[in-house]
């Protein structure tokens, strides 16, 4: 008797054991024995979530040979729903079953009490075993935010980089300092902890001396950028300071000392959202501050009254001084300027550093660089070939001219 070639898919989360690649080979070596099937080709997805299909390496590389017509088997081996995937719309994974079946390939769960054949009683298990498998991830992250939470209110960081001029130290879980974790080491006991602590006396001079810039010296959060990068300051290795950094190391409370955990959320590989700072988990006083409460407070207040006490009209006004003293605008010029609020407040209000433009009647196609400028053209060319067309209408006739590979069209005037 031939056997059917057929191919595995393997996927290991990190939420079980019985689901190693090891035990799931088995199971399927198994099935495979018993029904007559050879496998020819395995696809794996190592420590991949069964969420999204985008981070699945292996069910995407089998899905584009099944629908290119190269797959070298005729049936999919995977050891049950769940290893297919945890979508949280059932009908997502469906369609991925559905696009095997459609080449002729069926897919089959070795480990299920039920045949994947299309009967009624199949199709119904079936989709039961989809929805408690997304309701599974959707209950785990329910808890494991709830204990990350729990974790942070006692202080204790729950992962991501520490940040300019502090480092992530491995304590007990009494809080006894153990020793300071290099970038990528990671604690191996379960009980450990982590807490963030100064780094480098020079990078927290360097701290320092930010807020100093902007409180007393009442520098931009870009005049600041610009002297630090002046007097040769790295950033992370060799990068270069920029706003969004400079205005990370004035706002985040943990340069106070104060552990912040939730500040954004991304449940279930959904995309990433700021959340309002109610929904913040705070810490107060969880670690050892690089500048004092009274400091981090000031420069809170400094940023907030530039821009926040402003009215619209305020900020284009201030805009419209620029404009006449330096005759031009830009996004250099504007972040250049220490008594014009930066171009990410013209973006938050309006948009748009183009609608602010528009807003304060600076709108000259030059003003916009190439794109506009030709965006500009074109418009202005096909006014005119509207107004020749209608005066000269009886005397002559345009014809638009389309080439195929050719961006921009052309008009023959007959």
């Amino acid at each position: 008797m031939t056997s059917v070639p057929a191919a595995q898919l393997l996927r290991m989360s990190t939420e079980h054991q019985r689901y190693s690649f090891a035990n799931q080979t088995a199971r399927i070596q198994q099935y495979a024995d018993m029904n007559g099937f050879l496998i020819v080709q395995t696809y794996s997805d190592a420590a991949r979530s069964g969420l999204v299909l985008k981070r699945r390496s292996g069910l995407l590389q089998l899905l584009h040979d099944v629908t290119s017509g190269n797959a070298a088997f005729k049936a999919i081996l995977v050891y049950d729903v769940s290893r297919w995937g945890r979508f949280q719309d059932s009908d997502e994974a469906a369609h991925y079953e559905f696009l095997c079946r459609s080449a002729g390939i069926a897919v089959h769960y070795c480990a299920e009490t039920f045949p994947n054949d299309g009967t009624l009683l199949s199709s119904l298990s079936k989709a039961l075993k989809r929805t408690m498998a997304a309701e599974y991830s959707r209950e785990l992250g329910v808890k494991v935010l709830d204990g990350q939470k729990r974790l942070a209110r006692l202080g204790f960081k729950q992962g991501g980089v520490p940040g300019y001029g502090l480092r992530r130290m491995l304590v007990s879980a009494d809080r006894q300092a153990k020793q300071q974790l290099a970038s990528g080491e990671r604690k191996n006991i379960t009980t450990d902890r982590v807490i963030l602590v100064p780094g480098p006396s020079e990078e927290v001079q360097v701290v320092r001396d930010i807020y100093r810039m902007l409180i007393s010296e009442r520098r931009t959060v870009y005049a600041i950028a610009r002297e630090l990068n002046r007097k040769g300051v790295m950033y992370f290795g060799d990068s270069k300071w920029d706003y969004l950094a400079v205005h990370n190391v004035l706002t985040h409370p943990k340069y106070a000392g104060c552990h912040v955990f939730g500040r954004t959320s991304s449940k279930l590989c959904t995309p990433v959202i700021r959340l309002p700072r109610s929904e913040w988990t705070l810490r107060p006083g969880a670690f050892e501050p690089v500048v004092d409460q009274a400091t981090f407070d000031e420069a809170q207040r400094v940023l907030r009254e530039r821009t926040v006490c402003q009215s619209d009209e305020d900020v284009l006004d201030s805009l419209r001084s620029l404009l006449a003293h330096e005759e031009r605008l830009s996004l250099g010029v504007i972040k250049n300027s220490p008594t014009v609020p930066s171009p990410s407040t013209y973006r938050k209000r309006f948009g748009s550093l183009r609608r602010a433009y528009e807003l304060i009647g600076y709108g000259r196609a030059m003003d916009f660089g190439p794109i506009d400028l030709r965006r500009r053209t074109q418009a202005m060319r096909e006014n005119l070939i509207a107004r020749i067309q209608t005066t000269f209408a009886d005397q002559i006739s345009i014809v638009r001219r389309e080439d195929d590979g050719v961006a921009d069209c052309g008009y023959e005037i007959a």
